[in-house]
Formats: structure tokens, sequence, C-alpha cells
């Protein structure tokens, strides 16, 4: 995929176990040619990650944030990363949902946040389900965090694990009470972006009104044909930085991969 000069690409994937999936990374630098990847949901403790595939693909610098079976977060990145001085532990679980770094880019360092949201479970009643309230709870001490400290010069991305929009799901009307796309959930998600101004990035060059998914089920025996998606995964960027967007995908056909993850690479394009 071919690039202007002084662009940076970020690319987000909610990879379902990077040590399953590590054979899938060429494929993906083929087609998107990532300066910077941010995986979640790496089922992998740190000292387990694939380190030599990762280098091989050119990504000398690497964060990782993972534990054995669940959740994890990482961050690759061909130019050089330090993580940020502060490393929220969400709702004190230790649970490995949130990596931060800093970026050497030409001039300011950027900022790039990497969340996996808890998905929540089936039930979206927080009094009945734990799994819904802790994700409620996620959200709202994400929204606070973003409140004190207004983002500059920021990318906030991941698996937030919300469908926001009508058109980010396949049926609005058949999924209100899914969780994933329930009023309190997507209230909840506009409350933290708009907490810190945040600008949906694929948003930008894909209009709502549109249809655009990110993730499709493992249960549909015909993913492609009924195309029942859902729009879980985000590139938002600091308003500071809207005028950098230069361009995104979302990668489609990696849902037909071999062994794929449910979800597929969203990436975008920044001229720094």
């Amino acid at each position: 995929m071919a690039r202007a000069r002084g662009r940076l690409r970020i690319v987000s994937w909610n990879i379902n176990s990077v040590r399953l999936r590590a054979g899938l990374l060429p494929e993906l630098v083929r087609a998107l040619a990532p300066d910077v990847l941010c995986l979640q949901e790496t089922k992998c403790p740190d000292d387990a990650f694939p380190h030599a595939e990762a280098e091989a693909l050119g990504f000398r610098h690497r964060l990782v944030r993972g534990m054995k079976g669940y959740n994890g977060v990482a961050v690759l990145s061909r130019r050089p990363i330090a993580p940020l001085p502060e490393q929220p532990d969400w709702c004190g679980r230790g649970d490995c949902r949130y990596l931060g770094v800093s970026v050497d880019v030409p001039g300011e360092p950027l900022a790039l946040h990497d969340f996996y949201v808890p998905a929540g479970g089936d039930i979206p009643d927080p009094e009945a389900n734990p799994k819904f309230a802790h994700k409620l709870a996620f959200l709202a001490e994400a929204t606070e965090w973003t409140r004190r400290a207004p983002p500059r010069r920021a990318v906030l991305l991941g698996d937030l694990n919300i469908a926001p929009l009508p058109e980010d799901v396949w049926s609005h009307r058949e999924l209100l009470d899914v969780v994933s796309h329930t009023p309190v959930e997507t209230e909840a998600l506009t409350r933290w972006q708009r907490a810190g101004g945040w600008v949906d990035g694929v948003r930008r060059f894909v209009p709502e009104g549109e249809k655009l998914f990110t993730w499709w089920s493992y249960r549909a025996r015909d993913w492609a044909a009924s195309d029942r998606g859902r729009r879980l995964d985000h590139v938002w960027v600091s308003d500071d930085l809207a005028g950098a967007l230069a361009g995104h995908a979302v990668l489609k056909p990696a849902r037909g991969w071999a062994n794929p993850s449910d979800h597929v690479p969203v990436m975008v394009e920044l001229a720094l």
C-alpha cells in the first residue's frame, strides 16, 4: 500500500491471540505497511510474546503488557517508543487492558493510548451481570481520566467493544438490547469521546449514514454473505490532530484469512 512521504500509519487490531495468529502479521504488513501496530487481546504473558516474528517484520521497538490466556495489549513500532509516565490500572484489576506509549515523530512526540475495553458479557444489566457492571465502571473511569487531562497530540485506539452509531451495526433495531450496542453503552462511549474532544478518525472518511463494521462473529456460517457485523474497533485523535488525518483503511479481507481473528485491522494515516 503506497504512501506519501512524511506520513505515519497507525494500525489497531484485536488479534485474538498473538501466538496463534503471529503468522498473519506478514499479511497485515503487506496490506497496510504500518509504522505502528497496536494489538489487543494478545492472550500472552510478556515472556512468551513472539518478539522474533515482530523483529523480522521491522518492528524494532516493542512494548507489551500481557497475561496468560486473557486480555493483553502490545505496541509494535518502526519508530522509537517509550512508556507514558501514567499507566492507569482501570478498576484496579491488573488485567492488562491498557498501554500508553510516546512515539518519536517529527515535532513533538505523539501520545498513543492502546485500549481493550471489557466486552461486558451477555446480559445488559449491571445488577444481574458483574461483567457488564465492570464495563460501565471502566468507561466511567476512562472518561474521568480524559476529563482531568484533555488530550493534546494524542491518538486513542483499540477494541472499545461498543458500536456507537446505528450504522455501526447490521441492524440498529435488533441490537438495541444486545451488549455492545445498548443505549447505556453508546451513551457512555459518547461521553468519553466528548470529554476529551476526541475526533473519530475513521468516520472522518466514512460519513455517518454509511455502514461500517470491523467485527464479524465466528458463529456465522458465512460471515461475508450474511455481513452481520459491528464496528467495535476505533481510532480517535485529539482535536489538534484532526487536520492531520490523511487516510484510513478497514482491512475487511482479513476476516477471510486462514484461521482469522473475528476483528479486522483498522488504520489511520497522519500527515505530521
